[in-house]
């Protein structure tokens, strides 16, 4: 514990500690002796400087080791504090203590204890921040070229469809109303879309034009004059960075954009009975509606990009279920990390029992690193992926399979009445009656990546049994099993999937090494029915496969597997099977009530009167 006299800050940031009523005795007798009060050679009791060495607030021992000046040394050491005045290592980071002169001993024993405490829960804290996760997705230059593609479409179709206000105004005996303004035509000559780190997408439109047709409606005297005019926007730049991130529910989201919009030039043709009144007037309405239209674009793709496009991101599937049994969580662990030429995305890639959704099994495997650009996509999973899924089933109790009677292969069951099991089935008063194999998962799987395969080691049990009618059933044998399966990962659309095949196969008694070397003719046979009857019941469950996080209508193509050690990765392109513009639709936000209710427009009155 820390004494009850505080310390004090002296000059240049040195602490000195008042020891304690004992010592200081003890220090006052041993001045005493050596020096009369008065002389050169006397210093008062309480004034030795001591370090601080929390958390006993004293100084080490004599023989102790410690760091100062950023080298080891010992209590000896003419380097150290003053006789044993070593200071531990763990608590250097107290010699220097800011605006220490106000504050009392107890708080710089309470600041050196939580500052040694901070060091001991730095690793764990960094740890928890840097989670590995289970699946990674690298988007690289190439995906983003293809999605510019069809992100320039959607644009257009949002720019075609902005809405201008009216422009009216006055000059003189002239009076001027222009409505129902409409984007006839829109050229994107060029564009580009490129990543920013950390965080940003940047979206620029160079040198376009907008062209557009509204109504015209002038009074000029006793003359009105009413018809259409059309104008061109050149030079139109639009440079728009979005800004990604993690939602608070794991999924990626655009989460703030930052739009710049210009116009360089605009000019209209006038036609018409009045064509020069209009040319005169040219200057005050071409200026109103390149301000007008300039006005509308950034809003336009704001609301395209924080609306529209989340909720596109909506579909990414984020924590859903895979059957009845199990799902899967494809929360995002951090904020997407963007470089020059690629986009990261670390997502958990762990698998849940539905029964416990829950539960949360900590990761331990290598975390996967993508290194390769050739392709547009790279997917990653690592080993914790596959043993989530597994142990997932196997806390949901599936990884049973019971065959008894009728379901029992016939060749199977010849083959153990035919060889030592006859001897037991002769021991039992129903030797007539049925089979029943119940084949049981004793731990959950284990699954293994190699550069050379992946493979998934099984610890199994086989209960044989009898099952007379009305009757108790009367088990044979119960054996262990111990199987490595050979599994081959491929993609198909958006669906991972695994095909097993079993490679390795042991069997042995639980009861006595005497029926362990009984079984060992049964090896083979057992392996070839086991092949031919479980295994298509294991890939039936898995055919279905687990989708991959990619948004609707967004596929893969050209799809190969690379094992690694401890992770895999598929590499493809990618493919849009549906528009942008047609899942947006299909997801698109229903608007509130208050939209429903706010009024529409006016429409622009023909009569001159109004102007």
């Amino acid at each position: 514990m820390c004494p009850s006299h505080g310390g004090v800050l002296l000059g240049g940031g040195r602490l000195r500690v008042q020891p304690r009523a004992g010592v200081a005795r003890r220090a006052a007798v041993r001045a005493g002796a050596g020096s009369q009060p008065g002389s050169a050679g006397h210093r008062p009791a309480s004034s030795p400087s001591v370090p601080l060495s929390p958390p006993s607030c004293e100084p080490a021992r004599s023989g102790s080791w410690g760091l100062y000046k950023g080298r080891e040394t010992s209590a000896s050491s003419r380097e150290s504090l003053g006789a044993g005045g070593v200071l531990p290592p763990s608590c250097l980071h107290v010699i220097q203590l800011p605006h220490a002169r106000s504050r009392g001993p107890a708080a710089l024993c309470e600041m050196a204890a939580g500052g040694c405490l901070l060091l001991l829960l730095l690793p764990l804290l960094i740890a928890a921040s840097h989670s590995p996760p289970g699946c990674k997705i690298r988007i690289t230059s190439k995906g983003l070229d293809l999605v510019k593609q069809e992100g320039l479409r959607f644009v257009e179709q949002e720019l075609q469809n902005i809405t201008v206000s009216d422009l009216h105004g006055s000059e003189g005996q002239f009076q001027y109303n222009i409505s129902q303004v409409k984007v006839t035509d829109l050229q994107l000559a060029s564009s580009d879309l490129n990543f920013q780190p950390q965080q940003h997408l940047v979206f620029n439109i160079n040198n376009a034009s907008i062209s557009l047709r509204f109504r015209r409606q002038l009074l000029y005297w006793f003359f009105y004059d009413i018809g259409s005019i059309n104008a061109s926007a050149d030079g139109v730049y639009i440079y728009t960075v979005l800004q990604l991130a993690k939602d608070e529910a794991g999924r990626l989201k655009i989460s703030n954009m930052t739009c710049n919009a210009s116009i360089a030039r605009m000019h209209a043709g006038f036609s018409g009975t009045l064509r020069k009144v209009y040319e005169f007037l040219s200057t005050f309405i071409v200026t109103g509606m390149r301000f007008l239209l300039s006005q509308q674009i950034c809003p336009s793709l704001e609301h395209a990009s924080l609306v529209l496009l989340n909720s596109l991101l909506d579909t990414v599937p984020v924590r859903n279920y895979v059957d009845e049994h199990i799902g899967i969580d494809y929360s995002l662990l951090r904020d997407p990390s963007i470089s020059t030429d690629t986009l990261e995305l670390d997502f958990k890639g762990m698998f849940f029992p539905r029964l416990r959704e829950d539960q949360e099994l900590e990761n331990h495997a290598v975390e996967p690193v993508i290194k390769e650009t050739e392709r547009m996509v790279y997917v990653a999973f690592s080993e914790y992926f596959f043993d989530s899924a597994m142990h997932s089933y196997f806390q949901a109790g599936v990884l049973t399979i019971e065959l008894q009677g009728e379901k029992v292969p016939k060749d199977l069951e010849v083959l153990l009445r035919a060889t030592f099991f006859g001897t037991i089935f002769m021991l039992s008063p129903s030797v007539d009656a049925p089979l029943r194999l119940v084949l049981q998962v004793s731990a959950p799987p284990r699954c293994t990546i190699k550069p050379s395969g992946t493979s998934v080691s099984v610890s199994a049990f086989l209960n044989i049994s009898l099952v007379p009618p009305d009757r108790p059933p009367v088990q044979l044998s119960s054996m262990a099993m111990e199987t490595k399966l050979s599994a081959k990962v491929f993609l198909q659309g958006k669906a991972l999937r695994v095909q097993l095949d079993l490679r390795r196969f042991r069997i042995y008694s639980k009861q006595s090494a005497l029926e362990s070397l009984a079984l060992f003719s049964l090896q083979a046979p057992l392996k070839t029915l086991l092949q031919l009857t479980i295994m298509p019941i294991i890939n039936e469950r898995t055919k279905k496969g687990v989708q991959i996080p990619l948004p609707e209508g967004m596929d893969f193509t050209r799809e190969e597997v690379t094992n690694h050690a401890g992770f895999l990765t598929v590499g493809a392109d990618l493919h849009f099977s549906k528009g942008l513009r047609e899942v947006i639709e299909k997801y698109r936000p229903v608007p509130t009530a208050a939209a429903y209710s706010s009024p529409r427009p006016a429409e622009p009155s023909l009569d001159p009167s109004s102007l």
